[in-house]
């Protein structure tokens, strides 16, 4: 498979004299989806920023279908869309404003616009609210927005940081389908999430970030391994506590 999502030797942060993620490797391919797990204060969030552009790498490389925010930065961005674990809304847009102004900016053709948009406030049970005002919707319908607005662009990669907060049932439900459905069709999914038995059940490769390095990666049984868990009777929640529980000692798996 490609690789999509492209780090290598990642170190970076908010200051250059205490870097806060230390020589970070991994890669995200077509067609798989890999869950970024660690503890509060690990390095997730940070780690998401670089990729995103939102803050400049001390050493290393980031690339998105082989190009960088430095040289290709229209190519870079248009190929990722990110969906935050606080939903970032116009209040004084409309759900479907919203939809459309995505449309806008990733180029979506109105045909493949229309037909997206429909189908995607028909499964996250929108339909009925097509027209409220960001401001009058719950935290749940906010995020399911922010969602409906990544699946509309269909990039090449997804970043989703915490998704399943203040969904109910059937918004987590429907958004699992939907990034299998996308993941067969060969977009790459990049999710951090604290509920292990999601990422477990739905993700090809892990990482797990300890003190601002990668302290295992890769399927189930190669994270079980380096957690010293048998990968016949271990799980990822298992394998990760373990592993933090004895302070991250391991060594970095690059």
């Amino acid at each position: 498979m490609d690789s999509v999502l492209e780090v290598r030797n990642l170190t970076g942060g908010y200051s250059p004299r205490r870097p806060v993620l230390h020589g970070l490797s991994f890669e995200v391919r077509a067609g798989e989806m890999v869950g970024l797990i660690g503890l509060n204060g690990a390095g997730k969030s940070t780690a998401i920023k670089h990729i995103l552009g939102l803050m400049q790498a001390h050493e290393g490389d980031i690339r998105i279908q082989g190009n960088t925010l430095e040289q290709q930065p229209e190519q870079y961005r248009s190929a990722l869309a990110y969906v935050p674990e606080t939903p970032l809304l116009f209040d004084e847009l409309t759900v479907e404003e919203h939809l459309r102004l995505t449309g806008m900016a990733y180029g979506v053709e109105e045909s493949l616009y229309s037909e997206r948009c429909a189908s995607l406030l028909d499964e996250f049970y929108m339909t009925g609210k097509r027209k409220a005002f960001a401001a009058h919707l719950s935290k749940g319908m906010r995020q399911k927005v922010m969602i409906m607005n990544a699946l509309l662009a269909q990039p090449a990669l997804y970043v989703i940081d915490e998704p399943f907060l203040g969904l109910d049932p059937l918004g987590i439900r429907s958004l699992l389908d939907k990034l299998v459905e996308v993941k067969r069709q060969g977009s790459a999914i990049f999710m951090s999430s604290h509920i292990l038995s999601t990422v477990e059940s739905y993700c090809d490769r892990f990482i797990v970030l300890h003190g601002g390095k990668i302290i295992a990666q890769g399927t189930l049984e190669d994270v079980c391994a380096t957690a010293g868990v048998s990968s016949g009777i271990g799980s990822l929640e298992e394998a990760f506590y373990r592993m933090v529980a004895d302070g991250g000692r391991h060594e970095p798996v690059g």
